[in-house]
């Protein structure tokens, strides 16, 4: 009975002593994946939104820049999917609000004839504008050089 005892003791101790791993740390091993985002230094949920690209794995460079109009036109960026920032990683522009997720899936992907993703606007709930409760729906549109898009992700939709 001793014998067990101490035997439980001695495990209870090594499970306690032994060292735990978070998530972030098992992350932290990780190269993160690295880019630019080009901004105006104005502007608050740019800022969110590059915080949340670095807790999906992400390294941005920040940019400020008072026009940003000219940087979106060499980047293919049309009037009618702009936002408020502009991210380029791995030779794709990201335009927006765009979750780290779809990026992580365009990259992996690295669909042939698309040059990158956008959210046009700023919808409420996107990764970056998550003030207060509201959640638009909005789409993610992959784009080629012509100015062409494709739906590449939906999000917060009623099912």
């Amino acid at each position: 009975m001793k014998y067990r005892f101490m035997l439980f003791l001695a495990l209870t101790q090594f499970v306690w002593a032994t060292p735990s791993v978070s998530a972030t740390e098992l992350n932290a091993t990780e190269t993160p994946i690295t880019g630019t985002n080009y901004q105006s230094p104005y502007c608050g949920c740019c800022k969110d939104w590059v915080k949340h690209m670095a807790d999906n794995g992400f390294k941005l460079d920040v940019v400020f820049e008072e026009n940003l109009t000219p940087i979106k036109i060499d980047k293919g960026i049309r009037p009618e999917y702009a936002s408020c920032h502009t991210a380029v990683i791995e030779g794709y522009t990201f335009e927006g609000h765009v979750p780290a997720e779809d990026i992580q899936r365009f990259l992996k992907e690295k669909p042939a004839n698309f040059i990158g993703l956008a959210v046009g606007g700023m919808p409420m709930g996107s990764p970056g504008m998550e003030y207060g409760d509201q959640k638009d729906a909005y789409d993610v549109l992959a784009f080629d050089k012509d100015g062409n898009t494709q739906i590449w992700a939906r999000h917060n939709r009623v099912q």
